[in-house]
């Protein structure tokens, strides 16, 4: 496994692997994973994750209303305290009411049923567009004052956002959690050039696309899962659009003796500030993204795999979202 290095700003007694373990799924129906996966699958994701060397594992309260932090806990618990004394836990509050006593109480809630009792990154899960973060950095003051939090971070943020959390704060907001891969690139313009800058961490959620990048699916063989069929990436014409990407993906893969999904992960923790959080339904995918922070992209591959995703245009706006309506129906009915 890699650890993020040279960023004089990025200080944490603990390792900051490159690929983390993204917990979305534990606990939540939207992915179809029942009680038996929170039980078994989830543990030994998660413990496996810490014997291969994977140490951030990011959570929040909203992931199944609480259930992906008890799940996590419990299987954190489970793996024994060695392995969790590694585990660099992030996790984030839906900031509905962010000031900052209700920062504190729910930041104590999330360490209760995670069975910690230090969060190593404590996250605003995005902005709250009435209220600016001046209350809700006071909690976190607070929170890392009584030694509950070691970092701050946001998820979500503009550029101007974050430096202003930052300004509240009094100091480093360490990362910023935004959606990063090759089919959405928006941080490359100036999210991840500030946090080379400054030393920050960008943390790249949905690095796969919601498995786009797998290279699972296309115009013949579309997704039937509820989540999938609900985004606009997986119309059958941006299927279509994206496949002079997935071919560049593939050939890149070949010479690796890589997946898809191993490449595209590859890509998006290419530069030295940047993290990426898959997330994993078994112990095999969970292997299978750990090993792809051993693969080093040539500058040519990079390139090539960067000049292919600039090309690729998917179907967005209002014509998307009525597309997505005249698939949805036939789909749901399979």
């Amino acid at each position: 496994m890699r650890y993020v290095t040279g960023l004089d700003a990025v200080k944490s007694s603990k390792k900051i692997s490159k690929i983390g373990l993204g917990t979305w799924q534990f606990g939540s129906g939207n992915w179809g994973y029942g009680p038996d996966y929170a039980r078994r699958e989830a543990h030994q994701i998660l413990r496996r994750a810490l014997e291969l060397g994977i140490t951030v594992i990011d959570t929040a309260e909203i992931y199944g209303m609480g259930a992906s932090e008890r799940i996590v806990g419990a299987a954190l618990r489970d793996a024994g305290e060695e392995l969790a004394e590694t585990a660099f836990l992030a996790t984030k509050i839906l900031p509905v009411v962010p000031v900052a006593s209700v920062v504190e109480q729910r930041g104590l809630a999330s360490a209760r049923r995670l069975g910690v009792r230090r969060l190593d990154l404590y996250q605003m899960h995005q902005p709250n567009p009435v209220i600016k973060d001046g209350p809700a950095m006071r909690g976190m003051r607070g929170l890392r004052e009584v030694g509950l939090i070691d970092h701050v971070g946001v998820s979500n943020y503009s550029l101007t956002r974050w430096q202003a959390a930052e300004t509240a704060l009094g100091g480093p907001v360490l990362s910023n959690q935004v959606e990063y891969s090759l089919v959405h690139r928006a941080p490359d313009e100036i999210l991840i050039p500030y946090a080379q800058r400054a030393g920050r961490l960008i943390i790249a959620w949905s690095p796969l696309a919601q498995g786009l990048l797998s290279g699972r699916y296309d115009v013949t063989n579309q997704p039937a899962g509820k989540v999938r069929i609900g985004n606009p990436l997986f119309l059958t014409e941006n299927l279509a659009r994206v496949t002079p990407l997935l071919d560049v993906l593939r050939e890149v893969a070949a010479a690796h003796d890589a997946s898809c999904a191993q490449i595209a992960l590859a890509w998006v923790i290419h530069n030295p500030c940047v993290i990426a959080i898959p997330g994993a339904s078994s112990v095999a995918q969970l292997e299978a993204n750990a090993a792809a922070a051993e693969i080093a992209l040539s500058d040519d591959q990079f390139a090539a795999l960067t000049d292919a995703a600039a090309r690729f245009t998917p179907l967005t706006g209002p014509s998307a979202w009525a597309a997505i309506a005249t698939q949805r129906i036939p789909q749901l009915s399979r």
